[in-house]
């Protein structure tokens, strides 16, 4: 009998943890899809299909690890299995937050039997860093090319054993933007030559361009590239039977009169049994920029994506459609969210603001998660702190709860659950001069002012559930309970925003405004996303 409970009850934990995945599913489970085929920010996404497999990786900016792989066997449903960047170089620079800066656009490909993901960092230049698998180990970064203001780098092994680079330009470093560039690299794709030529000015008609991804199919170079605008832009081609040009171009697809803004950057990928696709984002203001993926297909050597709705040859990105054709069926799955804390390790959704420290907090194999109130705060905004424990926004709609103890050791340590982005509000948990008190504080990241916080509510146990509701619009509601039970809630509602380059982000936080030889800690029990 024991046997049997002990079986149930393992059954029943798994059943849970895996509905706690589903915040949003893009599969509906007969053939077709719904977009966005990931509602959270993997922002400018790049995949590559290696044998039965694709691979995803997305721009990271200052969270950490960075540069997020995910793999999939359908293009539709999405796992986390890995980052290829466990610590950003340079680190002395991104050991402390640097909220926008970090890893840009990269690109992914599969060249001689190893993966390639190509990054900017728009202070550094281009990186490359490589491995035999993408679960890794990753190579060490290696700058390829010095110079401010160079990002969206993509490389293009071509037939006859040359390689070439595009990349685009960061106004606000480089002082040059709406550019594109080509130039070779040497056998290896270690070293980025000194000999770039310009193959577009976006000035002329693009209003912007950036982004660009290298392809060659038929005898011609093709070149994807945003145009107009994160928010408002379109997809352009550029085309060419020489490397370095003249390039024709074309507008392939559009917002037209769907809801979809941009539609920006994405790549271009093939099934094995033929079919083509195009994935990209959209910028969804607090959620950041979401997952799309459209069909696609070749009219006289020009792509044709999504569909042509008003019949005037451009493309629309589609709502719902039918799934690639990969060969066979596979599960539903989605990118984690929640983590119960009973593995030795931490879910791969989390990230932090700048590279962890050792001293931070420890996963362990006694059922929570151990994170240590620490003095990382200046100016007295949590925005601030590089140990914030975070995750991306999940759905459109979602609740998130998380149950904590508090073993405050000092007057004035903290913790708590936290909606991040340039405006933010959090549940604090504080120790006030041996008692421990509840109140939300929002604050805006951009200004440095003390932040708003509502009357404190004097909590008896230092176990607490607390939780935050989103609602469409971002719009959170938080709430706190001792039982997880009954639930009251905590101070006023309070609308997301992105950060920033990024989404929202959910999690937790450990802070103190002192220093000891011995902080207080919080025991997170268990954090739990669901619908």
């Amino acid at each position: 009998m024991k046997r049997i409970k002990i079986i149930f009850l393992l059954l029943s934990v798994f059943a849970m943890q895996h509905s706690f995945a589903q915040a949003w599913i893009a599969d509906n489970g007969d053939g077709t899809y719904t977009n966005p085929i990931i509602h959270a920010d993997y922002s400018d996404p790049d995949v590559v299909r290696v044998g039965d497999d694709f691979y995803m990786t997305a721009s990271s900016f200052n969270c950490i690890p960075g540069l997020p792989i995910l793999h999939s066997k359908d293009l539709v449903n999405w796992k986390i299995i890995g980052h290829a960047l466990i610590k950003q170089p340079p680190f002395e620079t991104y050991n402390k937050v640097q909220h926008g800066n970090g890893v840009w656009a990269p690109s992914i490909t599969f060249h001689n039997n190893e993966f390639y993901i190509y990054y900017p960092d728009p202070d550094f230049g281009i990186y490359m860093i490589k491995a035999p698998k993408a679960t890794g180990p990753w190579s060490e970064p290696l700058l390829v090319k010095a110079g401010l203001g160079l990002i969206d780098p993509s490389p293009l092994w071509d037939d006859d054993g040359k390689v070439y680079l595009t990349h685009a330009f960061a106004g606000s470093r480089a002082g040059i933007k709406s550019l594109l560039v080509v130039s070779t690299m040497n056998t290896e794709g270690t070293i980025a030559n000194n000999d770039e030529v310009m193959i577009i000015d976006g000035h002329e008609s693009e209003g912007t361009i950036e982004g660009p991804k290298f392809y060659k199919r038929n005898g011609y170079y093709y070149i994807f590239a945003p145009a107009g605008g994160v928010a408002t832009g379109w997809q352009t081609i550029l085309r060419s039977k020489n490397v370095f040009g003249p390039y024709e171009k074309k507008k392939v697809l559009e917002q037209g009169k769907t809801t979809i803004n941009g539609p920006h950057q994405g790549a271009w990928v093939q099934t094995q049994t033929g079919e083509d696709w195009f994935i990209h984002f959209q910028d969804k203001g607090a959620y950041g920029r979401i997952v799309h993926l459209q069909p696609m297909k070749w009219e006289k050597d020009w792509p044709v994506m999504g569909q042509d709705f008003d019949k005037n040859g451009i493309g629309e990105p589609v709502t719902t459609f039918k799934k690639p054709n990969v060969g066979k069926q596979y599960p539903i799955e989605s990118p984690a969210e929640s983590d119960e804390f009973n593995a030795p390790k931490l879910g791969l959704q989390w990230q932090w603001q700048a590279n962890a420290q050792v001293h931070w907090g420890f996963p362990t194999s006694l059922g929570y998660l151990n994170l240590f109130c620490l003095p990382t705060i200046t100016y007295n905004k949590i925005a601030d702190a590089p140990n914030l424990l975070l995750q991306k926004f999940p759905a459109e709609t979602f609740t998130t709860t998380t149950k904590l103890t508090f073993n405050a050791r000092l007057n004035g340590e903290s913790t708590g659950l936290l909606i991040m982005g340039l405006d933010y509000s959090y549940a604090c948990f504080k120790n006030e001069n041996g008692k421990l008190y509840l109140s939300q504080k929002t604050g805006s990241f951009d200004k440095k002012i003390w932040e708003k916080e509502s009357d404190p509510i004097l909590i008896s146990n230092n176990t607490i559930y607390l939780r935050v509701h989103v609602k469409k619009g971002g719009v959170c509601s938080f709430f706190y309970s001792l039982d997880d039970k009954k639930y009251l809630p905590l101070g006023t509602d309070f609308t997301a925003k992105e950060g920033k380059w990024i989404g929202a982000k959910v999690g937790l936080f450990a802070l103190s405004q002192k220093v000891t030889n011995d902080s207080g800690n919080v025991a997170v029990d268990w954090f739990r996303i669901t619908k």
